[in-house]
């Protein structure tokens, strides 16, 4: 007998870690655990995906920012100021602490 095998395609699909955001719970663990990497780029992305998790057009009503200023001050390689940071957090519902090392 002749077995033939239909060829199936695969497709893939972009991984954004903003589809996995769902709780205030997971963001706060995701923030956390970057915050702790020590590495400030990181943590801009990380609320990058936060942002982008939440609703970006109206984060960026909220902060009086533009759309394309949010995306680029937390894109990971953006240089916001801290005043921005706080604002984007203050519009996320977060609050930004400080700890000892």
């Amino acid at each position: 007998g002749d077995i033939s095998m239909a060829k199936t395609k695969e497709t893939f699909t972009r991984y954004d870690t903003a589809d996995y955001l769902e709780t205030e719970e997971d963001i706060a663990a995701y923030l956390t655990a970057c915050a702790d990497e020590d590495d400030p780029a990181l943590f801009l992305a990380a609320l990058g995906d936060v942002a982008r998790a939440r609703n970006i057009t109206q984060l960026a009503a909220q902060t009086g920012l533009t759309r394309m200023g949010l995306y680029k001050a937390l894109s990971g390689s953006g240089n916001p100021s801290f005043a921005t940071v706080s604002k984007v957090a203050l519009a996320l519902g977060l609050k930004i602490t400080v700890a000892a090392a």
